[in-house]
């Protein structure tokens, strides 16, 4: 076995998630039931928590959703920066003093 890490994708989760599924109504413990699946139990437990009841496609809309939020959060970050950095050039007197400067 590798030390190296293995993405999954929802689709995959969920579908490991009832082979899992699958194999504990078969009378198999959870630890072999983790091995089988190449992950640990602290992966099973967080996969069980999050894609729980999800079919394949849930747990692809899921992550495609979570995707679009980031996005929308990082403009929304972004436009309030942008509106705060207006507002105080707004409320300082900075044109004056520009004008002082260039003698208009």
């Amino acid at each position: 076995m590798t030390n190296s890490r293995k993405r999954h994708t929802p689709e995959q989760v969920v579908r490991k998630l009832g082979q899992a599924d699958r194999m504990l109504a078969d009378g198999q413990d959870v630890a072999a039931v983790c091995r089988e699946l190449v992950v640990s139990e602290q992966t099973y437990y967080r996969w069980r928590n999050q894609y729980g009841g999800l079919k394949a496609d849930d747990a692809k809309r899921l992550k495609e959703l979570e995707k679009q939020n980031a996005t929308l959060k990082r403009l929304l970050a972004e436009a309030e920066l942008e509106k705060a950095a207006l507002k105080e050039l707004a409320e300082g007197n900075w044109l004056f003093g520009i004008r002082g400067v260039v003698g208009v």
